[in-house]
């Protein structure tokens, strides 16, 4: 059986990954909208209503109005920020709690996690389901990631052989503290104080490192670096595409590219008995957007959630 799939907005970074790999499937017939229609908003009803699942890859407002206008029981994914907290959507995220892989498959409305968002939560929600920190426990998180993720107009910045040099660094930026990414942080997490939040654009492709510190006299639950690794571990132990690591990488790095490629996700949890560190390593273009994307629709397709998918399955 071959599927029809239609993305609205596949001339941006998450769409054209999305065309990419649905491209390499023999069981889905991508559906295009000519390309003097890309914008009538009727044709573009057509189209979804023609499919059997749509990708929105749209701006927030574009990605609410197109939403708001289609049928009912038309399945749609969106990987813009616009629905992640909605009440009437599902997050995208299987694995991060009992039922939510089963709520996504019984799904019309699925919200496609963020880059940064996907990193800090899953690092994160375990501690507070399980009672190791308070709700109310003032996380800071660090969240290194590759140019990619910031669209086109980044990518082109970085390319560019005659870039200023300081595009050569790591570049911090909502130094405001300021995120659209914050709310689904702290909704899907269930921390009631947002996070500190510092994340920092590295001068390659793609590929990132979320990373959170826990002070152990401030933790609710007190435990050392082994048991929480052994905690993570029960966590996501039937998880194919999350992999807690028994130890950090032999040179005493963890490199934030190493997963550029992949869609499944490290967890690593280190340091010392004072201060447990939590870093998880995935690329943002893929467990971070098209390839967390492209695991959803599987699941709502009733199809083999790693089909297309590229990692340690």
């Amino acid at each position: 059986m071959k599927y029809k799939v239609f993305v609205d907005g596949g001339h941006g970074t998450t769409g054209l990954k999305i065309n990419e790999r649905l491209a390499e499937r023999d069981d889905i017939e991508i559906i295009n909208i000519q390309e003097e229609k890309r914008k009538d908003l009727d044709e573009r009803l057509k189209m979804i209503r023609q499919a059997d699942i749509t990708f929105l890859c749209l701006p927030d407002a574009a990605s609410r109005e197109i939403a708001a206008l289609a049928p009912g029981d038309s399945k749609i994914l969106d990987t813009s920020t616009a629905h992640r907290t909605a009440a009437d959507w599902v997050y995208g995220m299987p694995e991060i709690a009992p039922g939510q892989r089963e709520a996504i498959a019984s799904a019309s409305r699925v919200a496609v996690p963020g880059c940064h968002a996907s990193g800090f939560i899953f690092a994160a929600a375990p501690l507070v389901r399980e009672g190791v920190i308070a709700s109310d426990y003032p996380l800071v998180a660090t969240s290194l990631t590759g140019y990619s993720g910031g669209g086109k107009k980044m990518i082109q910045a970085h390319e560019d052989p005659d870039r200023p040099s300081y595009l050569g660094s790591g570049g911090q930026y909502a130094l405001g503290q300021q995120h659209k990414h914050l709310p689904e942080m702290m909704a899907m997490t269930g921390l009631s104080v947002a996070p500190g939040f510092l994340p920092i654009v590295i001068d390659h492709y793609s590929g990132m490192v979320v990373t959170i510190v826990l002070h152990r006299e401030a933790m609710q639950k007190p435990m050392e670096v082994e048991a929480l690794r052994a905690l993570y571990q029960e966590y996501y132990q039937n998880e194919k595409m999350i992999h807690v690591r028994e130890h950090v990488p032999e040179d005493g790095f963890i490199h934030s590219n190493v997963r550029g490629g992949y869609d499944d996700m490290e967890i690593f949890i280190y340091g010392n008995a004072d201060r447990l560190v939590v870093s998880t390593r995935f690329d943002n273009l893929g467990k971070g957007a098209s390839g967390a994307a492209v695991q959803n629709m599987n699941i709502m397709l009733g199809i083999e959630e790693t089909t297309g998918l590229k990692g340690e399955f």
